[in-house]
């Protein structure tokens, strides 16, 4: 058949199948962030321990998780040696203990639109960070490198505008559908700039955690390539490394009981759904298109969250946060062809070296 590709070749459909797929998952994903990222801010603003939500909710995870790894991956467990206890212990510290910890101490002085703009300097540590131990190539003589290079300015440039200038206050759409009792955050009064800049360094530290997160997740995918053992032991460890640091920042029990209310549907979502589902398709992602892939999609969720703590929390949106959003996008799309010939051409290699 004419449709049929030769031997040695890849089959067209298959690739664009599985970019399709690659793609969904990675967007899924930032629907998901988008709910955590409302939620967490309702819930530490209502005094709720950063540590505490990090703690249960990844027992939730660890919960929701399990059966699917006693079903699908039950031989798998007995490839768990001291390697990977290490590795899944590396990986804890920085996905949860650090990455989310900060983000949520960072979270809890700012707001969710304003915490968004730091998820996209993810991607460019990453990309950074990867080029420094060599697990990413920087082929500034190729097309591909220099779209990847410009791609990722872009999105540094779109996150500084959005950081930097605000311009006109844009009215949109109706706001503050909820009533919110905090709509003007604190990253916009004049009198809270200490609280801004504290929260600034903790987001930055957040978004560097996340990207060695990304590094390190890759090489847990390569030594044990299993998504739902994966997510459950690093949801375990990361529950045991986050309970050790909440006892020592804070000793009054009660903060710890759980109660029917936001807090409590703020656990079971983040626990579910971002660091039970979001996990696994980030793992099955990182084992198809390398750590420099799922982080790109970060600024899906700058987007969404904009719009949506503007609609229903109030938050306000300036002409600078839209121009900076374009920017983002742009080199979004810009990075993510570079990053796509390249992942063909490799493909290609690794095929035709088999044949």
């Amino acid at each position: 058949m004419a449709d049929e590709p030769r031997q040695g070749e890849e089959n067209p459909t298959a690739t664009r199948w599985e970019g399709a797929k690659l793609a969904l998952s990675m967007v899924l994903v930032q629907l998901i962030i988008v709910g955590m990222m409302l939620l967490s801010e309702l819930a530490l603003n209502a005094g709720m321990n950063p540590f505490v939500l990090v703690v249960y909710r990844n027992l939730v995870a660890a919960a929701a998780v399990t059966p699917f790894a006693l079903i699908y991956e039950r031989e798998t467990w007995k490839k768990v040696n001291l390697a990977v206890w290490g590795w899944i212990f590396v990986n804890a510290a920085f996905g949860d203990v650090m990455a989310v910890g900060l983000y949520f101490y960072g979270l809890r002085v700012t707001n969710a639109a304003y915490s968004a703009i730091f998820m996209n300097l993810i991607p460019i540590a990453t990309f950074i960070i990867a080029i420094m131990i060599r697990t990413e190539k920087l082929a500034l003589r190729k097309w591909t490198g220099n779209m990847k290079v410009l791609g990722s300015l872009l999105c540094v440039g779109g996150m500084m505008v959005v950081s930097l200038f605000k311009g006109k206050l844009l009215h949109l759409w109706p706001t503050n559908l909820l009533g919110y009792s905090h709509a003007q955050a604190p990253a916009s009064n004049a009198g809270s700039h200490q609280e801004v800049v504290v929260g600034t360094l903790l987001l930055c530290g957040s978004s560097l955690s996340y990207a060695l997160y990304y590094i390190v997740q890759a090489k847990v995918v390569e030594v044990f390539p299993s998504k739902y053992w994966m997510t459950m032991l690093t949801s375990l460890m990361g529950s045991l490394q986050a309970f050790v640091v909440g006892i020592c920042f804070s000793h009054d029990m009660a903060q710890w009981r759980l109660k029917w209310d936001l807090q409590l549907l703020t656990v079971v979502y983040s626990g579910v759904f971002n660091t039970g589902l979001a996990f696994v398709l980030l793992s099955w992602v990182i084992s198809r298109s390398g750590p420099i892939y799922p982080p790109m999609f970060n600024s899906v969720s700058l987007i969404i969250t904009m719009i949506i703590d503007s609609i229903l929390i109030g938050t306000n949106i300036y002409l600078g946060s839209v121009v900076g959003t374009i920017l983002i996008v742009v080199g979004l799309y810009a990075f993510l062809w570079g990053k796509g010939k390249e992942l063909k051409l490799d493909r290609r290699r690794a095929e035709a070296g088999e044949a």
